[in-house]
């Protein structure tokens, strides 16, 4: 198809005259252009498009002849006829100037290979001198209305009612006859003419009339603007012999073009539509074929104004027709309707700020050669009629003045008007339709190629790995396509983006051969050929380069007939050969140097028309209607590779088709019916069975006759095959522009690669679609029959990708350009650039829709599940239950028989069923909910099944649904059933969502969210991403910190100030709220699940210590210590210790148990560090601030550890060493999470010293040895960072029990010291220290048995768990612990979180021996806060556990 690309060209003429061009006419081969203006006659040359010659008359010969109106050319460019005012032909004869005359040349340099070589070359290049000269005129002594040329004669018709023959030669009276058209018979139809002339042609003459070859008669319009065809009886035209038909209930026509290859005559309307007749073979009648109007849709505010249709145009391939009409503006349709371009609409009629531009109105218009170029004569607008009018009209009218002079296109009044060269570039289907077995788009425009192709590299990477690249030019040699090879994965390389590869045409080629008349691309993409006007080249995309011939005398003898394709690696190309002066079909192979010393040629016995190449078949079309096949073998016997040709079978097709000129194309196909019989060798069904052609938009199949005894193959020998002959041809369908289909097979789409696609104008596309049988025991199932199903898409189709069910094509676009500065109105300003992108559509739900509605339910089951793995099959659903959805719910009257329940239940075959639902409901408006859910099903019951299918996501889409068909009370309960299953399944985000919906309901705001403080978001997320960047990255800011902790203070708490009336139903939403919350926090408990746990107070926000205090003597208890352990060893992939091999020798279920917890290890250190990737995503809007105070935390664990070691041999207490030390663990373990790098060493170190100090004992081999092993035996750096804060929430909490198992498992002594200490407090129950008895007793019975690693650690314990055995009564000084219960309420502004915590050896009183205090804290009681708000310690449980949501995400 046809696209504008770039701004069109001006052309102005150098002769200086007042005269307007107003007409032109192309000759014959689009070489020369007449151009009139009403005393001037000009040629004009196409390329380069220059003037060549202009003949003006002299002021007495206008004054006797009159303006000149029309002009024709002879078919052999020998001569002009020229009409003029007053009813004279003037005759002109084109004289060539010398043999060595050119008014333009190319000048070569020095030493360039192009130069004359053959006789006649070099003229052809350059724009001939030519001169014209009058002969006598003829006088018809009536106004001149239409003139055709027609072989010899000339037609004129004139205003009297007369048709004039005149001969081209032999002028004068006798060369001459005359019809009146009064006494040509017209009827409605052939069969029903009646005798004699028709009464109402009197007074009516033929307005405007073109002939058609193919048709063989003249189309008219008359000047009552009725419609006519007239045809001649006999090959002798004379008034007795002619007989007119016409079309019924038309009076309003304008003008007529007819296009020959299709036998279509297309009629302008007064009304402004277009009406496209054919001609009814059987009866002879004119039947309308289609209509091009601009539709009210696309063109709102100018479908009804355009006024009566002015010129319509053909193109030189009769693909694409261009209409104008009086008001002006181009609009251009393809051959059967399908709406391209027109510039009355967008960036066409507007200008950049919206004011809206007046459309060039077009005298008259023209094609250029190949139909790149349409030359277009814009009307000049009448300058000093305008300026009187507005002199008259007064001030106000300046503006006008201004932009009619911006109008005037030329830029000095003393030159003629230009001429517009409209630039366009089209398909390669236009005139080689054997592309249409390839899935690439290619366009060709003037002087270049644009083809769709996706990475080459991964062209090469997806297919054979074997691949040998060719010796000479480094490109893969061609292999059979495999199924799974890239063509088959074309999604990844076809549609890699939206991008055209632009291949610029060797300039040497073109300026000696230009036009391009055809253009291939080969099966991969790869390799392109082109041909002009004699020759051909062909181009590589590995290597770059195009391959010329390298002797110019073989490119000039030959030119390119039938069209050019590719065979593997071989150019397959029917041409005429000019020395020997016959057709030939010859075969060149790629890498070779292009030279007929390497093609393999045969020769033909009729002119080529149309080829094509099928599997190892050549298809030929001839001119005398006969179909040749030919069989192509690659032979490798010579040094370079040649291709041996043999002829198969001649089929001939004279019977059927009426004139060669009318085959479109001709495919081989392995598409095939049954006709009346199976086949009996299942050999044959890879083999060829149908020819399919398109006459004239009839596409007609011929299959091969199977009625007659079978023979198989193994019985014939191999020499002796003879081919089934055709049966009869049969009509599949009208009005087709392009057919695909392809070679290749995949058994698991069968539907979509054996399926027959067809591009049909404005109706869409068809598919003939085959049915497979439904019992699939038969070994070969073959189709049984096939159906046709129409659909439409938005784009033109150019490729059809067959096994990703996409349509690729093309469109316009348009790119607006501000007015320039001047007094003239540029181009670009008149104009916008025009550019051409990429499109691609979908098709798959209109042919499963259309199955549907066929009661074929079971054929579109087939072909969906073959094409579910296509990444937008979801998409595909969804479209199709939109689509139904919206025709039958807005539909006015009842339907009958409605489909959307059967397109519901075809969807529940698929897993992607509730999904479809709800992302089409949620596109849908409100108003079409109901018709949906009554006939897919309740939402209620497709959220349970979300629920038990676990799709959380969907089933949250589903809320909103019911939220808006249910009560509140509906929707609240469904959305409790949500949280508590996103809860369970660790789904945060959607926990957070849930929280605010629940709210939402809660406080009667269905559609909005709650009133939250605008800081709510990162109260979610920002304690997480704080603690998460204290172990990793350092970009967290320190406000986002507090903010957040504010802020999870105020959504979880009861308000503390005066409820209003809103607030209430606030609080009560809250308290519901933290009652699942607590719920849940109880129920991981349980569960020993303290990793989740750990996630689920960071993620949400939960007040873990306040909660555990609460919880304390409840479900905080550990009732069975060993599983309790082994659980946490499992959940933090901590290993179980192992002691060294000379002590103990460890049994073989603890080597086995460490191995396993090793591996895992591992896996989470990788997935680690797969994660600190993606980790800083904090904005980092303070991040001095917090660099500030985390450098400053980092140095205070060094200062902490530097004074340990200086105090390492000072006095001090044992009590107060304790505290110390327990103070120096924490501090540096945080340290260490907040810089792995410096401090990391140093808490190793540290704990190397508090046991050598807590032992004090000096440091001998075994130390060594048990110090190497201890660090062998840790964990994970991250699930260290999180067990340490767990235990600080514990501590703080007063949970003791919790706190030993977790001393146990970090193995640290001073924890279970510090825990035993606070044993002997009266305010613990005695229940706690039984359990932790009791469960320290049942710990040190397991490690004797099953996991002695931890037997040097509890013999370090061992007096602090003797004291515990034998003193259970004995108390503790009171002033060495303060009561848990007040100390889990420390944290306020009074205590050591609301000022900066004062260093370890300072501190007293409570924080000191029980490490309340611990610089953990420090972050939050070193920001200021607002008054208001209280603030429990709980920022740091935020920051701790946020590590676990590392390990959430990861599982």
């Amino acid at each position: 198809m046809y696209f504008l690309t770039g701004w069109p060209r001006r052309l102005l003429c150098p002769l200086r005259s007042e005269e307007e061009p107003f007409h032109i006419q192309p000759s014959s081969q689009r070489l020369y252009f007449a151009v009139l203006s009403q005393t001037q006659l000009s040629i004009w040359f196409s390329r380069p498009s220059v003037l060549i010659v202009s003949y003006i008359e002299s002021a007495k010969a206008a004054a006797q002849f009159g303006s000149y109106q029309k002009a024709e050319w002879k078919p052999d460019d020998s001569m002009i006829a020229v009409a003029t005012a007053k009813g004279y032909i003037l005759l002109f004869d084109v004289l060539g100037g010398g043999d060595d005359k050119s008014l333009y040349e190319p000048v070569y340099p020095k030493g360039s290979s192009r130069v004359k070589v053959t006789p006649g070359y070099k003229e052809e290049q350059c724009a001939p001198a030519l001169s014209l000269e009058m002969k006598k005129p003829v006088d018809l002594e009536a106004p001149i209305t239409s003139l055709r040329s027609l072989q010899e004669d000339l037609f004129v018709c004139t205003a009297d009612g007369y048709l004039h023959v005149l001969h081209w030669d032999g002028l004068g009276s006798n060369g001459r006859k005359s019809i009146c058209l009064a006494t040509i018979p017209f009827s409605l139809d052939l069969q029903s003419a009646r005798g004699g002339p028709s009464l109402d042609l009197e007074e009516v003459h033929i307005r405007c009339m073109e002939y058609c070859v193919t048709l063989d008669g003249f189309a008219v319009v008359l000047s009552d603007g009725r419609l006519g065809f007239i045809t001649p009886l006999s090959n002798t035209i004379t008034a007795d012999q002619l007989q007119g038909v016409w079309a019924a209930d038309v009076n309003d026509g304008t003008c007529v073009a007819v296009n020959t290859k299709y036998r279509l005559m297309a009629f302008g309307c007064a009304g402004g539509s277009v009406l496209v007749y054919m001609i009814d073979t059987t009866t002879g009648s004119m039947q309308l074929s289609h209509k091009l109007e601009l539709t009210p849709k696309h063109y709102p505010d100018i479908y009804n104004k355009t006024g009566p249709v002015k010129l319509i145009c053909w193109s030189p391939d009769y693909s694409v027709v261009m209409v104008t009409w009086e008001c002006g503006g181009l609009s251009l349709w393809s051959v059967f309707g399908a709406h391209l371009i027109c510039t009355l609409g967008e960036d066409f009629a507007y200008r950049c700020d919206g004011t809206k531009k007046d459309p060039v109105k077009i005298s008259s218009m023209s094609w250029g050669a190949e139909g790149y170029h349409l030359w277009v004569l814009p009307i000049k607008q009448e300058r000093k009629r305008q300026e009187v009018q507005q002199q008259e009209e007064g001030v106000e009218e300046k503006e006008v003045e201004k932009k009619e002079e911006e109008k005037a296109t030329p830029p000095q009044p003393s030159l003629q008007a230009g001429i517009l060269q409209f630039q366009f570039i089209k398909s390669a289907l236009t005139v080689n339709p054997c592309t249409s077995n390839q899935e690439h788009v290619l366009l060709h425009g003037e002087d270049r190629l644009y083809l769709t192709c996706g990475d080459t590299s991964q062209v090469q990477s997806t297919s054979d790995p074997h691949t040998h690249t060719h010796p000479q030019d480094g490109s893969p040699l061609h292999h059979p396509p495999d199924p799974d090879s890239s063509l088959s994965k074309g999604l990844s390389t076809l549609l890699g983006h939206k991008h055209w590869h632009v291949v610029q045409i060797h300039s040497t080629y073109l300026e000696s051969n230009w036009p391009i008349r055809f253009a291939a691309i080969d099966t991969a993409g790869q390799c392109m050929a082109v041909a002009g006007r004699r020759g051909f080249a062909h181009y590589s995309l590995f290597t770059r380069k195009w391959k010329l011939f390298g002797n110019i005398t073989q490119e000039q003898n030959m030119t390119v007939t039938g069209g050019l394709a590719w065979w593997k690696d071989f150019v397959v190309v029917a041409c005429y050969n000019f020395i020997d002066q016959q057709e030939q079909l010859r075969l060149y192979q790629r890498s070779s140097n292009l030279d007929n010393a390497f093609a393999s040629v045969t020769k033909l016995h009729s002119d080529t028309l149309l080829l094509n190449v099928f599997r190892d078949l050549v298809i030929l079309f001839r001119a005398d209607c006969s179909i040749c096949l030919y069989s192509i073998e690659r032979r490798n016997d010579s040094p370079y590779p040649t291709a041996s040709v043999e002829l198969l079978q001649e089929v001939s097709m004279s019977r059927y088709i009426p004139h060669p000129a009318l085959v479109v194309s001709v495919t081989l196909t392995s598409v095939r019916t049954e006709t009346g019989i199976t086949l009996k060798a299942p050999q044959q069904a890879g083999m060829v069975e149908s020819i399919m052609l398109n006459l004239a938009g009839q596409l007609i199949m011929l299959q091969r006759d199977r009625s007659g005894p079978q023979v198989r193959e193994k019985e014939t020998p191999a020499n002796n095959k003879k081919l089934l002959p055709f049966c009869p041809p049969v009509v599949l369908a009208q009005c087709v522009e392009n057919v695909w289909t392809t070679c290749r097979s995949n058994k698991k789409k069968r539907h979509l690669l054996e399926a027959l696609w067809l591009s049909c104008g404005e109706a869409g596309m068809k598919v003939w679609l085959p049915l497979f049988p439904r019992d699939h025991r038969k070994p070969h199932s073959f189709l049984s029959r096939r159906i046709m199903l129409p659909f439409h898409i938005n784009i033109y189709p150019l490729a059809v990708l067959f096994e990703d069910a996409l349509v690729l094509g093309a469109t316009n676009e348009t790119v607006l350009y501000d007015r320039m500065q001047g007094s003239s109105e540029p181009l670009e300003a008149l104009f916008p650039y025009c550019t051409v992108e990429r499109t691609s559509q979908i098709y798959l739900h209109h042919i499963l829709r259309q199955l549907l509605v066929r009661n074929l339910g079971e054929q579109a089951l087939m072909l969906a599940q073959s094409c579910a793995s296509l990444p937008y099959f979801p998409h595909v659903m969804e479209l199709m239950v939109h689509v139904v959805l919206e025709e039958e719910a807005t539909s006015r009257e009842p339907i009958p028989d409605p489909l959307l329940p059967t397109v519901a239940k075809f969807i529940t075959e698929f897993p992607l069923f509730l999904q479809t639902i709800v992302h089409c409901a949620r596109k849908t408006e409100y108003a079409l909910w109901n018709y949906l859910f009554a006939a897919v099903g309740n939402p209620k019951d497709l959220f349970e099944e979300c629920l038990m299918a676990q799709d959380l996501d969907t089933a949250a889409s589903y809320l909103i649904i019911l939220q808006n068909m249910e009560a509140p009370a509906v929707s609240r309960q469904h959305a409790t059933l949500l949280f508590n299953t996103a809860l369970e399944h660790g789904k945060w985000d959607l926990c957070r969502h849930m929280i605010r919906f629940l709210k939402a309901i809660g406080s009667g705001e269905m559609e909005s969210p709650p009133p939250t403080p605008t800081t709510q978001e990162p109260s979610s997320t920002g304690g997480f991403e704080f603690f998460r960047n204290r172990s990793i990255s350092l970009s967290q800011s320190a406000d986002v910190i507090a903010t957040g902790k504010i802020n999870l203070q105020k959504t979880f708490s009861m308000p503390s100030g005066p409820c209003v009336k809103g607030r209430e139903a606030e609080c009560a939403e809250n308290m519901y709220i933290d009652m699942m919350l607590w719920r849940h926090a109880r129920h991981l408990l349980e569960q020993v699940r303290l990793r989740d746990l750990g996630c689920f107070s960071a993620q949400l926000g939960f007040e873990l210590i306040g909660w555990l205090c609460r919880e304390r003597n409840r479900v905080a208890r550990v009732e069975d210590f060993v599983s309790a352990l082994k659980k946490l060893h499992k959940d933090f992939l901590w290993p179980f210790p192992v002691i060294p091999g000379g002590s103990v020798s460890s049994p073989l279920k603890n080597g086995r148990c460490r191995t396993v917890l090793s591996t895992r290890l591992l896996k989470s250190q990788s997935a680690d560090s797969l994660l600190t990737s993606d980790m800083d995503t904090a904005p980092p809007q303070a991040a001095s601030a917090s660099h500030a105070w985390l450098d400053g935390l980092g140095q205070r664990s060094k200062d902490t550890a530097s004074s340990a070691h200086s105090n390492q041999h000072s006095p001090q207490t044992h009590d107060a060493f304790l505290s110390l030390l327990t103070n120096k663990v924490e501090e540096c373990s945080i340290g260490s999470a907040t810089d792995l790098t410096e401090t990391s060493s140093v808490v190793d170190g540290d704990w190397t010293m508090v046991d050598e100090n807590s032992s004090t004992l000096s440091l001998s081999q075994a130390e060594l040895e048990h110090i190497s092993m201890e660090l062998a035996n840790k964990g994970p750096h991250k699930s260290q960072v999180q067990l340490r804060y767990l235990l600080h929430v514990f501590m703080e909490a007063g949970c003791l029990e919790w706190c030993v198992v977790i001393g146990l498992i970090l193995r640290d002594a001073n924890v279970i010291k510090q825990v035993i200490g606070f044993l002997d407090s009266p305010e613990v129950p005695q229940d706690t220290v039984q359990s932790v008895r009791s469960g320290l007793l049942a710990v040190d019975t397991w490690v004797s048995t099953d996991c002695l690693g931890y037997k040097p650690f509890l013999k370090l314990i061992q007096p602090q768990l003797q004291d515990l055995m034998d003193s259970a009564a004995e108390q503790v000084p009171p002033e060495a612990f303060q009561p848990t219960g007040q100390s889990s309420k420390l944290g306020g502004p009074e205590g050591p979180g609301g000022a900066a915590v004062p260093r370890p050896e300072d501190s007293r009183g409570v924080a000191a021996p029980l490490g309340l205090a611990p610089p953990s804290l420090e972050p939050a009681g070193s920001f200021p806060r607002p008054p208001s708000e209280d603030c429990p310690p709980e920022q740091t449980e935020e920051q701790g556990d946020e590590e676990g949501a590392y390990d959430c995400t990861l599982s």
